[in-house]
């Protein structure tokens, strides 16, 4: 188990296109994941699609198309995520798959053999927009704060109900025993506050005939399951639990990285359903902010959705990927702006890790120097750091070690050396360059190795790495 490490995103609803909360989310999960092989460890990184549920249903009608073919036109796009962020992901699960109905299925007979699943009638307060019951306490004015302009449903059916009240006290002995289970503190927090104000039972089923788009209730296909209850139990399914054992025991528990508006189901509802189960529990859950554009939420209607696409476009994959990170990982929300980026861009790359790489390079050239590579170890600051997840100042520590060894060079003056000690300098400022580009590779793979090999053997002038942005 030590060598070996899992993680996984949530898998993001495919009724939009990829816009840049998941972006970064995704971006954080190939960031530790290439640092835990850089480190010595057997990875698997999963992701996917989460394709049931009420809002993909009712899309595919609005669309006059069959639910499965609405679902592969987004699929599509959150795959063709790995080739334009370049992510290294081993797993790719989509809840649509005949692999994960028989997991999901698998799992609900446990928990039902095990008293945790009955049927009865229920009346709730609905909101599609989350796929969630909503309490009175968790409304404002009425409205669900997430989706103001939805009018919640009332509903009254026969449901499935998961044994949720049952799991209050030892989920509270969880996070007692697992402080750190929910990173960061704050969100910790919350879920423990959650938990101890009272857990009622909840609906994990639809009736077919009303909402037809889900996996089959096993042994009752009048039911379909709710799209929350099927959706987590991806976690475990893209392991191929419960065949194949042997590699579910190797990898499982893992680490989940979600946005915060799915605190309560990351860490509370499927935790208690791992329990129902008598599955381990997690091992961690990683919390992000949210991302708002210029101080306003990020909205259709309004225009200011960024995508990795455009990200993409404008800086490229590398500085994408960094760009991202920058932003601010596992914290509080985060505001941003095509301005900023351009700043951030320009400040630490074009003007700055670019900049002091081709400088070098030409006074390399021009004294002819021949640089053999040496083995780098991991920096003690950089590895706490990378260990406690704390990404975006792991690439900070990077990038001002780009920043010192530019005022170490702004300080020596080589330019104005001769002979051995304007070599001996040179040779000092490549040796830095490359502890930076080691420590870059799981930010900016492609960069990292393009720096490492060019500072190799006889070194040669280069062009920008970083070319400047277009007005």
């Amino acid at each position: 188990m030590k060598n070996r490490f899992y993680l996984t995103t949530t898998l993001p609803y495919v009724n939009a296109e990829p816009h840049i909360g998941f972006g970064l989310e995704i971006t954080e999960a190939d960031v530790i994941s290439r640092y835990q092989r850089m480190i010595g460890r057997e990875v698997i990184f999963n992701t996917g699609t989460d394709e049931h549920g009420q809002k993909i249903y009712q899309k595919a009608v609005e669309a006059d198309q069959d639910p499965l073919k609405y679902c592969d036109h987004y699929v599509q796009k959150f795959q063709d995520l790995k080739d334009l962020l370049n992510l290294s992901y081993t797993h790719f699960i989509r809840t649509s798959s005949a692999k994960h109905r028989q997991a999901a299925q698998k799992f609900w007979q446990i928990a039902k053999d095990n008293g945790d699943i009955y049927l009865t009638n229920y009346q709730t307060k609905y909101c599609v927009g989350c796929e969630l019951e909503k309490n009175e306490s968790e409304l404002i004015d009425g409205k669900c704060p997430l989706h103001p302009d939805l009018e919640l449903e009332l509903r009254n059916e026969e449901n499935y109900f998961f044994r949720f009240s049952k799991y209050e006290k030892p989920l509270l002995e969880l996070y007692q025993n697992n402080p750190d289970l929910v990173y960061p503190q704050a969100k910790m927090n919350e879920a423990i506050a959650f938990v101890k104000q009272g857990l009622q039972d909840f609906s994990i089923s639809r009736l077919k005939s009303k909402m037809p788009w889900g996996i089959e209730v096993p042994e009752d296909p009048d039911h379909v399951m709710y799209v929350w209850f099927d959706a987590l139990v991806n976690y475990i399914s893209t392991l191929d639990w419960p065949n194949d054992q042997e590699t579910f025991s190797n990898f499982w528990p893992g680490i989940q990285i979600a946005g915060k508006d799915n605190l309560r189901q990351q860490a509370v509802m499927w935790q208690a359903m791992l329990m129902s189960v008598g599955l381990p529990n997690s091992k961690k859950i990683l919390i992000n902010g949210f991302i708002s554009i210029d101080g306003q939420k990020m909205s259709k209607s309004l225009g200011n959705v960024i995508s990795p696409q455009e990200m993409v476009e404008r800086y490229q994959t590398d500085a994408s990927r960094m760009l991202l990170v920058s932003l601010g990982t596992f914290a509080d929300d985060m505001d941003v702006s095509w301005e900023k980026l351009d700043k951030k861009y320009k400040a630490d790359l074009a003007n700055g890790l670019g900049n002091l790489c081709s400088r070098v390079a030409k006074m390399a050239q021009t004294e002819q120097l021949v640089y053999q590579s040496k083995l780098c170890p991991l920096n003690k600051t950089y590895q706490e750091l990378m260990n406690a997840f704390q990404l975006t100042e792991a690439l900070d520590w990077i990038m001002d070690q780009s920043r010192q060894l530019d005022l170490f060079l702004s300080h020596k003056k080589p330019w104005e050396k001769t002979g051995q000690e304007k070599k001996d300098l040179l040779l000092d400022a490549i040796e830095k360059i490359q502890t930076i580009a080691f420590h870059l590779q799981p930010f900016m793979p492609d960069t990292s190795q393009f720096i490492q090999n060019h500072f190799h053997n006889e070194i040669k002038a280069l062009t920008p790495l970083f070319p400047q942005l277009p007005d």
